[in-house]
């Protein structure tokens, strides 16, 4: 398969968006017209009613997708909202990445993994690589790719590297996450390490770096990333390996964008958590390339009855609207 940064950037340019719809189903906040209807039915199994939220999870997941296909280029799956439910949880997850394949949209697995030896190679292989049958290879859950936690290091990114190569995927690594909390490891200041400012030669620091021209944690992640990601370049000029940084630091986001111009960002943090589209049209190229840009709750929950589907269609037109606009601005 072709090199995931150049789907991903095909994507964009088709459709002038930059648009990632994430999937976090929550069952107190299901619209009541659907929520009613499986609550009330005949439980199956255990009868605790994992099954009937399964069933409407994927329900819901499936309206959306198909009302913000013609507006979004990728939906981002967030596991633990699955994952909670068990079996059915699952099997929702799975069919849910199924029909956004099936609406041409790509779909990112947001589990942010990470581990050493076979445990990584079985968490790639679960999400974006193959798992080993009895046979050959067997199918995966269906993600074209997914977020990785990076603190293992080089060694334990190697299998996701190794499958993105091999099955045309990407990965999105954890630099700058969007939450407030993320300065309490993430700026943190990693001994012996000079500012990327320094090493080029800069007579001023890098944005967001410390005084004393010494480099933050999120920065020394980066240029891990970066050379991850040396020789899965594809067409486009963007790598498969992408970086997860928060849009709810802007000024972060400009200075890391220096540090890599080839890596596409897969940004949080717009909508509900407060970022906007200015905040992050240092990310994209003259082209509209470069991010990804990611919203939950502020599109799957724009509305609450029973069009909750038209609802989010309106706030995900809306947002591809703004975003591009705002790219184009660094023509």
């Amino acid at each position: 398969m072709r090199n995931f940064a150049d789907r991903l950037n095909d994507a964009i340019l088709a459709k002038n968006s930059q648009v990632c719809v994430g999937l976090d189903p929550r069952l107190d906040h299901m619209p009541e017209s659907l929520i009613g209807r499986y609550r009330d039915q005949p439980r199956q199994g255990c009868g605790c009613g994992r099954h009937e939220i399964g069933a409407c999870f994927y329900e819901f997941g499936a309206a959306i997708i198909d009302a913000v296909a013609s507006h979004a280029v990728a939906v981002k799956m967030q596991l633990a909202c699955f994952e909670q439910y068990g079996p059915p949880g699952f099997k929702a997850f799975k069919h849910l990445c199924d029909h956004a394949a099936k609406q041409g949209l790509l779909v990112i697995a947001d589990a942010k993994r990470g581990d050493i030896g076979l445990s990584a190679a079985a968490y790639s292989a679960a999400y974006i690589g193959r798992p080993d049958g009895f046979d050959g290879k067997i199918d995966n859950l269906g993600a074209d790719a997914l977020t990785v936690n990076p603190l293992f290091g080089t060694d334990a990114m190697q299998p996701f590297i190794d499958d993105c190569a091999q099955y045309g995927a990407g990965i999105f690594v954890l630099v700058k996450t969007s939450n407030p909390g993320s300065a309490d490891l993430q700026d943190l200041i990693v001994a012996g390490e000079k500012s990327p400012s320094v090493i080029s030669g800069s007579s001023s620091p890098t944005a967001g770096s410390a005084a004393s021209n010494t480099r933050k944690f999120h920065e020394k992640v980066a240029s891990l990333v970066d050379s991850w990601g040396e020789n899965l370049i594809g067409e486009t000029g963007y790598s498969s390996i992408g970086a997860v940084i928060g849009g709810t630091h802007p000024e972060t986001l400009a200075s890391l964008r220096k540090l890599l111009p080839r890596t596409p960002f897969l940004i949080p943090g717009y909508g509900t958590q407060g970022a906007v589209a200015a905040d992050m049209s240092a990310a994209f190229d003259k082209r509209g390339l470069g991010a990804l840009v990611t919203a939950s709750r502020s599109i799957i929950y724009a509305g609450a009855g029973e069009n909750f589907a038209a609802s989010a269609a309106e706030a995900a037109a809306a947002m591809r609207d703004e975003l591009w606009q705002s790219s184009l601005g660094n023509v």
